[in-house]
């Protein structure tokens, strides 16, 4: 990749856009801020427009980081493979709110002028993007799974540089943007990388961690997830005779999984911590982690391949275009994780991780895979790429 270093600084109008969860939202905010800071090395500034949807996730992100935030419409388009439910009302309605979006981004863009635009993805980056190619105005794209999303492939088709965050995404690209496309990585939030292990347990006030064995951290994301909760308090008992448990459960799950690990055995019980949220502590407790159980987002992804975390991924089967258990399915493949890809169960789920604990050097060679895939310095090389098409 070439150098920015060798181009004179000046300042920088960018707008961004992207979001709906904070998959897109995140890697987002995480590259603004990366290019604020590289730009006040050379004593210049960087003004910034965010452009998403109004009361959105993007919206409260932008609002808490000091960010200008402009909202425009934008439709979610609903795939299916019955031509009749791509005609319903909503997906009319939605649809019919794209060029509405359009015409305001067009505006927006007009009068901010940017130097660049960036899009991380979102049924929002859609009008943003599209109104950034029709205003001249050069237009990256970031794509954070191993398979470009419905709003990144519309703009890619629009003639934007593409970023992605995996090499096995070059093959999956329009032909029109093959040869231009850049490998970044997923732009991970520095603070993930800066964890200290030592600190992890009283961090979290985990007094019965016993450091002579592994520690297993499960997360099914911040509002915690029913499918994970359940597979692991089936093998409890099994999971705390071989290692410590960090359990992050969501808020909403708290009292049942306190309620059943009441009947936990004492010589187990107190290795088991249960919380409904990690909150600053998470840098300390994934350092803390020998192996990871959760869901298998880009983002969640991105941390602990930077970090080389051995993993078993669960992965969301909602999610849009199935590309949680792509992420996965990638992985496992290259030996980088395991995934239960098929029958979610406990027993299942315990012969994933039975491997990993009472192997270790299993469970290295799987976190060295993992690290292999990870870019911590995902963030920079996407401010490259952002700065090279401002130039």
């Amino acid at each position: 990749m070439n150098s920015t270093n060798d181009r004179p600084p000046r300042d920088l109008r960018l707008i961004v856009t992207g979001g709906g969860t904070g998959g897109h939202t995140y890697p987002a905010l995480t590259a603004v801020n990366a290019l604020r800071a590289r730009l006040e090395k050379t004593g210049n500034t960087l003004e910034v427009l965010w452009v998403g949807a109004a009361n959105s996730l993007e919206s409260r992100v932008s609002e808490a980081n000091g960010i200008d935030f402009a909202d425009v419409a934008t439709g979610k388009i609903r795939r299916s493979r019955n031509p009749i439910k791509l005609v319903s009302r909503a997906n009319v309605k939605d649809m019919a709110n794209v060029p509405r979006g359009v015409m305001q981004a067009r505006r927006l863009v007009s009068e901010f002028v940017p130097d660049v635009v960036l899009a991380t993805g979102g049924y929002v980056a859609v009008p943003v993007g599209l109104a950034a190619r029709m205003c001249r105005r050069p237009l990256v794209v970031h794509e954070q799974t191993v398979r470009l999303g419905l709003a990144n492939k519309v703009l890619a088709r629009a003639g934007a540089q593409i970023a992605v965050s995996a090499e096995s995404s070059l093959g999956l690209l329009p032909d029109s943007s093959q040869d231009d496309a850049v490998v970044t990585g997923n732009p991970v939030r520095p603070e993930v990388l800066t964890g200290q292990a030592d600190l992890g347990a009283k961090g979290l006030g985990f007094d019965g961690h016993n450091p002579d064995l592994p520690t297993v951290y499960v997360t099914g994301g911040a509002q915690g997830s029913a499918q994970i909760n359940t597979n692991v308090r089936e093998i409890l008992p099994w999971l705390l005779a071989r290692a410590n448990v960090v359990h992050q459960c969501g808020a909403n799950n708290v009292e049942s999984l306190r309620e059943s690990a009441r009947s936990l055995p004492p010589g187990l019980a107190e290795r088991y911590h249960l919380t409904a949220f990690v909150g600053p502590e998470l840098p300390d407790v994934l350092a803390l982690a020998d192996v990871v159980i959760s869901r298998s987002g880009a983002g969640t992804i991105a941390e602990l391949t930077a970090l080389g975390k051995a993993a078993v991924f669960i992965p969301l089967a909602t999610s849009a275009g199935n590309e949680q258990a792509h992420n996965a399915r990638h992985l496992q493949e290259t030996g980088a994780a395991v995934a239960l890809l098929d029958e979610v169960s406990p027993a299942n789920l315990q012969a994933a991780v039975e491997p990993l604990l009472v192997d270790p050097a299993k469970r290295e060679a799987i976190a060295e895979n993992a690290r292999s895939h990870g870019r911590p310095d995902a963030a920079e090389r996407l401010v490259d790429v952002v700065l090279r098409a401002a130039s």
